[in-house]
């Protein structure tokens, strides 16, 4: 089994964060669905940047095409901020890290 938990990149019920506890090591159905769903969201992304971009330099734009762009926008960094926590925590932390860092020394003392 899986020594983390996987913060799946979709939210469960009422919003609350959804997670994957598997034994298959990141090669099952639900993590491949998940790093595919992961691929579309920071797509589905980039893409908008280039919407915005577009948008925000046609002085014709109206508010309330800017207020839609603004919750897409939103959506897009909920989703992106989601993939780096999930990426993030399955990370593999060197023993490194888990102290206090690596000792230093004065250069001059040696």
């Amino acid at each position: 089994m899986s020594a983390q938990p996987r913060l799946l990149p979709w939210p469960g019920p009422a919003g609350k964060p959804c997670y994957l506890v598997s034994d298959a090591d990141g090669e099952g159905y639900q993590s491949r669905l998940a790093d595919e769903m992961e691929a579309v969201q920071l797509r589905m992304g980039a893409e908008l940047i280039g919407h915005a971009r577009l948008l925000l330099h046609d002085r014709k734009a109206g508010a309330g095409e800017l207020r839609y762009l603004s919750n897409r926008l939103i959506e897009a960094l909920q989703d992106a901020l989601r993939i780096a926590e999930s990426r993030g925590g399955r990370l593999p932390v060197s023993d490194e890290c888990e102290s206090d860092g690596p000792t230093r020394t004065n250069e001059g003392d040696e």
